[in-house]
Formats: structure tokens, sequence, C-alpha cells
């Protein structure tokens, strides 16, 4: 295997993927520093999954670049593919086989001996705390112990940079927790991971850095910190009494503190960045005034979601629309 010595494990510049009429990847650059968690946040349909298949070699861009320690995805693909372990969304295993006969047969084909792969079969499964299910078809297998393995089965080669396709998705929050103790893992043991994911509070909790992903574009990027003072220093959040009192909210909001507040998908919630919470009493006051009755209202460090619904206008957890799935699958089947 390629000795990985460059300071970036993974560079993206300017990365397009189209299909039909829809550019799913629409020009996105990222850097991620080798020994870091890197997360790429947005919603499903954003473009994160199609932009890790074309850094992982499964599609060709249509335009821009990607490297993986230096090494072209498209003119060195041979090279890349010895780098990475990747784990996508929906676990890549047999189901009428064992947890132990799956691995075995991934080591294998990775060209490891039968006595190296029963040993890292073996240790993978430990790792994971599958060594009491290991025998078990994996139809019996729970939805958190399937992706423990996927994540077991791409770890087989050991590789330099992992790619972590929503990893948790559909887990319940105590199987959350595992993996990402688990992720902590591999970082700690060397391995660089990029992390996709919809769930705010899952970056929030494991990167070093953030992309923030919509339709396509890189919105917005930086540490989880630095997303969230680009909102400011704390986030009003408010509902009024009277739905139909919302638009003179919003622009007594605008008014009073100089900022634009967002208005959640319930349609009686907002919420607003702010430099100065003393600035509140003049809002109330502007309410009071106006007649706008509220139900609440609190004053809060913000978090990752304010920092995704100011930025991009929707929450993160709503999906965008994307065209690309089944043209996705065509172009990897060809």
């Amino acid at each position: 295997m390629t000795n990985p010595t460059t300071d970036w494990a993974l560079e993206a510049d300017g990365l397009v993927k189209v299909f039909g009429t829809n550019r799913a990847v629409d020009g996105v650059d990222l850097q991620v520093r080798t020994g870091a968690v890197y997360g790429v946040l947005g919603p499903n349909g954003a473009g994160k999954t199609t932009t890790i298949n074309m850094l992982a070699t499964l599609l060709r861009p249509d335009g821009g670049t990607g490297r993986v320690f230096g090494h072209d995805v498209v003119r060195e693909p041979h090279i890349v593919r010895q780098l990475i372990g990747v784990t996508g969304q929906f676990a890549s295993v047999d189901e009428t086989l064992s947890a132990t006969e799956n691995l075995m047969i991934f080591a294998r084909l990775l060209g490891l001996s039968r006595a190296e792969a029963r040993a890292k079969s073996a240790d993978l499964l430990e790792r994971f705390g599958l060594s009491e299910a290991a025998k078990r078809p994996l139809k019996n297998f729970s939805g958190g112990m399937r992706r423990r393995l996927d994540l077991a089965a791409s770890l087989l080669a050991q590789p330099p940079l992992i790619f972590l396709d929503e990893p948790t998705t559909g887990l319940d929050p105590r199987t959350r927790g595992q993996m990402w103790d688990t992720i902590r893992e591999l970082v700690n043991t060397g391995s660089t991971v990029l992390l996709t994911t919809q769930y705010l509070d899952e970056a929030d909790q494991l990167a070093d850095r953030i992309a923030v992903i919509d339709r396509g574009k890189v919105v917005a990027e930086g540490t989880p910190d630095d997303l969230k003072a680009s909102v400011g220093t704390s986030s009003l959040h408010l509902r009024v009494r009277d739905t139909a009192d919302t638009a003179d909210a919003l622009r007594a909001i605008e008014q009073t503190l100089g900022v634009r507040g967002v208005l959640s998908p319930e349609a009686s919630r907002i919420t607003a960045p702010m430099a100065d919470p003393d600035r509140i009493a003049d809002l109330l006051i502007t309410f009071r005034e106006a007649g706008i009755g509220l139900t609440e209202m609190s004053v809060q460090k913000p978090t990752l979601d304010e920092v995704f619904l100011t930025i991009t206008g929707h929450p993160a957890d709503e999906e965008s629309a994307d065209e690309s799935t089944t043209a996705q699958i065509q172009e990897v089947r060809a």
C-alpha cells in the first residue's frame, strides 16, 4: 500500500456532477487535513453522497479535480482505492451468511491469506462488540449491529482515509453513541475520517471542521464554533400567539435588532441571530406597541441548527430535490 505523507488527506477543487438537467454537485471545494474528522453536513439530496462517490472513485466527475493524499481520483484510481475505506448508507453485506463469513469473504477479496483473514475478522468483531453474534446469520442482526459490521468490513485493510456516508442513519440513540465512540477511536489510532451526516448534533460532537452543503454547493465551512459565531453570539427564539402576526413580528425583529428572523416549519416559531441580548427590551416594547402577543421567548447560544437554518433558509432535515439517485445507480452499473 502507498504510504501517505502529505498534510492533506483529501482535496476537492470545483467538483461537478451532472445528471440530466440536475447539477447534483455544483463546484464543491474541500480540504481535509490528515488525522482529522471532517464533517459534510446537509439534508438528503444536497449532494453529499454524490461528492463521496466521486472522491471514492465510484463516479467520474464532470468537472473539477479530487485528490486523496495527493493522488488524482481520475488518473490514479487504483492507488486511491488502496488508501480508502468506504461505508455507505446501507450495509453491503450478505444477510444469509454470518458476520464472520462476511468478513472472511471481504478479507480474502482484499488479498489477505486465510490465516490473516481469520485473525483480522476476529479482531474487528471483538472491537465492534460483535464477537458473541459472530456465528449468527445477519438476517437476525439489529440495524445497529449491521451498521457496525459494515464499518468493520471497511476497516479490513486499515485504510488511512475512511469515508463514512451517514453511518448512523436509522440507529437508536444508544447505538449512535457507540458509533460515535468508534469513530473517535479510528482517529485516535491514526485514521482520517470524512463523515457525511444530516444530524447537526453528530457533526457538532465529532467534526474538527464542517462543510455545509446545500443544493450541490458548499455554503459555509469552518470549525463548529466558527459556524456558530457566524450567526451571532446569541440567538433569539420566540413563538407568536397568533400566526397572523408572524409577518409583523419578522418586520419588528428586522427593524429593532437589525437582523432577519428565520421562520421554522412551524409557522409561529421564529429564530434570529443576536449580537446584543440587551436589545431584547426594545423588541418587547415594539411587540407590545404593535399588539403582537408571544407564548414563549428565550435567548440561547446558537446551535448548528440555527447556523443551517440561517445560512440555507430551511432546516437540515428538509429533503432537497434530487434526481440523481437513479442516474447514479445506472452510471455505477455501466
